[in-house]
């Protein structure tokens, strides 16, 4: 596979490169399939035996609140 998509099933990888300031360039296809934009806050979420892997804050935010209104953990719940 190159990089960009295989396309039986819908994986992606990428190539990029850390430069001297500890910083990477995610690539532009990768940007547009999952609506970065600059400015977005990311998480990197890591695992010393998998590695790392990026998500947009704004995204999880959103699952945490989902989260937290459906069992009431949000102090508004009946867990009073």
């Amino acid at each position: 596979m190159e990089n960009g998509k295989n396309e039986s099933k819908g994986k992606y990888i990428w190539t990029t490169k850390i430069n001297d300031k500890g910083q990477i360039v995610i690539p532009k296809e990768a940007r547009e399939i999952f609506g970065y934009k600059s400015g977005d806050m990311l998480l990197l979420f890591g695992d010393t035996d998998r590695g790392i892997a990026i998500g947009k804050a704004d995204d999880y935010v959103k699952f945490a609140e989902t989260i937290l209104n459906k069992t009431g953990a949000n102090g508004g719940g009946d867990n009073d």
